[in-house]
């Protein structure tokens, strides 16, 4: 069962330890991780203290996604 409150990407880099990771349900929340079980660790308290600064700042809070996806690919690259 995912136990996250929105879904989340999380994106493999071309270094084997290192992924980045971020919802685009939860305006300007990211982090990155030594793997995909700690980003899933990682976003899951981590999502959890972006809501509280949020709330603590006034700021509008997204509603929860009853159904979450975890998207796990390559990096995307931006084109230049």
């Amino acid at each position: 069962m995912i136990e996250l409150p929105y879904s989340l990407v999380i994106e493999a880099t071309e270094e084997p330890d290192f992924f980045g990771y971020y919802s685009e349900e939860l305006e300007g929340f990211s982090g990155i991780g030594h793997s995909v079980e700690d980003c899933l660790y990682r976003a899951k308290w981590g999502m959890k203290e972006h809501l509280e600064l949020m709330t603590a700042q006034g700021l509008p809070v997204p509603a929860r996604n009853a159904d979450p996806i975890v998207t796990i690919r390559n990096e995307q690259q931006e084109a230049a």
